[in-house]
């Protein structure tokens, strides 16, 4: 039973993040009061009790909209540890975590069931309490969604996309030289002003500050990870897979043109972020 509780800790973890615990804890304890009488299939049970349990959290997280913005979250996300953030990559897709904390909570529990982990739809309709039709197009709404719609051709895309990802290994390694031959002279980079320590301005130009300014928030860069922006290739900053901030990325030739620090709570609702596909065969 044991490595069924992980199992499912691991799920829920990327279901409702930072709430995961409260929901395996509170499963366990239904089965625990259920005493096991007449459960045939204790996976399946779990899924259905657990499912329901994230749903309502989902729900309420979502009435309540409690929104982490500036400086402070920054500067707490910084402090967490690497390991710790780079285990929860590998494990289900950063990406993937960002994409799907946009979606409504019956959506991402059915997308996250059939998708994921091949929940037929019959089970997923009785804990969503939708019907047959409806738990499918919720799945298939979601599936759009994650996937998204690229503003460019493949191969246009998959260019871009190396740009952006050679930016971000320089970021994270804070690589003065790679940052200045991958910034175009006249570079601009624009933030928010709550995403920037005391006295940084919000707005630099040219390479060697844009570099400058890159390399003094490098800590950060480890939480980012490539992502489609309303279409185009940028990176989302997301400690433990919540959203932090997105960086919209401008890429002209071979070079990062400009790139712009969006934070604000508003704003980021209004963009459409999706995970990328794998890089188009050559």
């Amino acid at each position: 039973m044991r490595g069924h509780k992980r199992a499912f800790r691991d799920y829920l973890a990327e279901l409702v993040a930072g709430d995961a615990e409260d929901a395996v804890q509170e499963g366990w304890l239904r089965l625990s009061r259920a005493g096991g009488t007449g459960i045939d299939n204790l996976g399946a049970w779990l899924t259905t009790v657990v499912s329901r349990i994230c749903l309502d959290m989902l729900r309420a997280r979502t009435a309540r909209r409690e929104e982490p913005y500036g400086e402070d979250l920054a500067e707490r996300a910084a402090g967490d540890g690497p390991e710790e953030e780079a285990v929860l990559a590998e494990s289900v897709g950063l990406a993937l975590l960002v994409v799907l904390d946009t979606l409504g909570p019956a959506e991402r529990v059915a997308f996250v069931l059939h998708d994921l982990f091949a929940v037929p739809f019959e089970r997923i309709a009785a804990i969503t309490d939708r019907s047959l039709p409806a738990a499918k197009k919720l799945a298939s709404r979601a599936r759009h969604k994650v996937r998204g719609t690229p503003a460019l051709p493949a191969a246009e895309q998959d260019r871009h996309r190396g740009v952006v990802e050679a930016f971000l290994t320089a970021a994270r390694g804070g690589d003065m030289g790679a940052l200045l031959e991958l910034l175009a002279p006249d570079v601009v980079r624009r933030a928010d002003p709550a995403t920037l320590p005391p006295g940084v301005p919000a707005e630099l130009r040219g390479a060697r500050a844009v570099a400058e300014g890159t390399v003094l928030l490098r800590r950060r860069a480890r939480f980012a990870v490539p992502v489609l922006v309303d279409g185009r290739v940028g990176l989302a900053v997301a400690p433990r897979g919540r959203l932090l901030y997105v960086l919209r990325v401008t890429v002209e030739g071979d070079r990062v043109a400009a790139y712009e620090v969006v934070a604000d709570p508003a704003l980021l609702r209004g963009l459409e972020l999706a995970v990328l596909d794998a890089p188009s065969a050559a």
